[in-house]
C-alpha cells in the first residue's frame, strides 16, 4: 500500500545528500548528512519488529559517526587556537573515520550485515546505493592517504573472507557491497569520472539483482532453487548478474574494475591490485556456489526461454543489459 509521507520523507532524503555534496563548508555538509538520516529512519520504519530495530541500529550507528564528524570539524577549525598543527592528521583521520563509518566500510562495517538483514529489499537497495555518495563524495575532498589504503585492504578482505559461510541473500549481498566499497575508494585516487562510473554500473547491476530479489521474495539461497524454477529465462539471467557483479570478464561489472586496475598499472602500483583481484576471486566464489547450488539441483530440466509475460520481457532484457558488455570493453580499448 502506497503512504503519501514515505514519498516525502524520500525526497527529503534526495534533499539531505544534494546538499551535502554541493555545499562550501563543512558545517552545512553535516547538516545534509542530519537531513538525510532523519528522513531515511521513517522509510526503513515497517510494521515487523525486525525493521524497527534496523532502524534503531541505523539512527544510533550514524548518529555516532555524525557525533564525530562534527567533533573533528571543530577542532579543525580550532586548530591554531587550542590545538598544536601537527594534530592536523589524525583530526583527518578521525574526520575519515565517520565517513567511513557512515557507508560500512570495514573495519567499520559492524552495524551494515546486521541491519540489512533485517530491512526489505528495496531498503537494502538504498542503502547500498544511495547512502553511499554522500560520504565518498566528501571523503573525496579530504582524506588521508595511508589511512585509506588500510581501509581498502581491510574491506576486500573482510568483505570476501566473512561472506564466504553465510546463507542469507542479505548478509552476501552486504558483504559483497563491503567489498565494493574497497574498489569504489580505490578509484577515487585517480578521478572523479572513473568512481561515478564504477558506482553506476554497480547500481545498475544491484538494482536488477534485488527487484528480482524482491518480486520471488527471496531471502536465502535455497530459496532461489524453488522460487525461481518458474521461469527459467530469468532464473539464467539472475545467476549470470552474479558472475556480472564478482566482475568476471566479459561481463558489465569487469569494465569499472578493469579501468580501476589500469589505473594502477599506469601508475606503476601493483600490490594493491593485486591483493584486490586476490580477494575479489573469493566473492566470485560464492557468487559461484549460489549458481551451482541453483543450478545442480534441476540439471535434468531444459532450459525454456519464455518471453511472453510484459514483466519477464522487461527483467530479462535489464539483466542482459547488465550482464554483456563486449561491445563497451571493445569501445572502451579501442580508446
Amino acid at each position: 500500500m502506497f503512504k503519501f509521507y514515505k514519498l516525502l520523507f524520500f525526497n527529503s532524503m534526495i534533499l539531505g545528500t544534494l546538499i551535502s555534496i554541493s555545499s562550501y563548508s563543512w558545517f552545512s555538509m553535516w547538516m545534509g548528512l542530519e537531513i538525510n538520516l532523519l528522513s531515511i529512519i521513517p522509510i526503513f520504519n515497517n510494521k515487523n519488529s525486525f525493521s524497527s530495530e534496523s532502524s534503531i541500529k541505523y539512527f544510533i550507528t550514524q548518529a555516532m559517526a555524525s557525533m564525530t564528524l562534527l567533533l573533528s570539524i571543530i577542532m579543525l577549525m580550532n586548530l591554531n587556537k587550542f590545538f598544536p598543527s601537527n594534530l592536523f592528521n589524525t583530526f583527518i583521520i578521525l574526520m575519515n573515520s565517520a565517513f567511513f563509518l557512515k557507508m560500512g566500510a570495514a573495519p567499520f562495517h559492524f552495524w551494515f550485515p546486521e541491519i540489512m538483514d533485517g530491512l526489505n529489499w528495496m531498503n537494502n537497495l538504498i542503502l547500498m546505493t544511495w547512502q553511499k555518495i554522500a560520504p565518498m563524495i566528501l571523503l573525496f575532498y579530504n582524506f588521508n592517504m595511508n589511512f585509506l589504503i588500510f581501509i581498502i585492504l581491510m574491506s576486500t578482505i573482510i568483505g570476501s573472507i566473512i561472506g564466504l559461510n553465510q546463507t542469507s541473500i542479505r548478509k552476501i549481498m552486504a558483504y559483497s557491497s563491503i567489498n565494493h566499497i574497497s574498489w569504489l575508494l580505490s578509484s577515487m585516487f585517480f578521478s572523479m569520472e572513473i568512481w561515478l562510473m564504477y558506482f553506476l554500473i554497480y547500481c545498475f547491476i544491484t538494482m536488477n539483482l534485488v527487484i528480482l530479489f524482491n518480486k520471488f521474495n527471496i531471502f536465502f539461497i535455497k530459496q532461489i532453487i524453488s522460487n525461481l524454477n518458474s521461469n527459467k529465462t530469468l532464473k539464467m539471467f539472475f545467476l549470470l548478474n552474479f558472475l556480472s557483479l564478482g566482475g568476471l570478464p566479459p561481463f558489465l561489472g569487469f569494465y569499472p574494475k578493469w579501468l580501476v586496475i589500469n589505473n594502477f598499472i599506469n601508475k606503476n602500483t601493483f600490490i594493491i591490485p593485486i591483493i584486490l583481484i586476490i580477494f575479489t576471486l573469493v566473492t566470485l566464489y560464492f557468487y559461484i556456489r549460489i549458481i551451482f547450488s541453483s543450478l545442480l539441483f534441476n540439471s535434468s530440466e531444459f532450459l525454456k526461454f519464455n518471453f511472453t509475460s510484459k514483466n519477464n520481457f522487461f527483467f530479462s532484457l535489464m539483466n542482459f543489459i547488465s550482464i554483456f558488455a563486449l561491445m563497451i570493453m571493445i569501445l572502451s580499448m579501442s580508446y
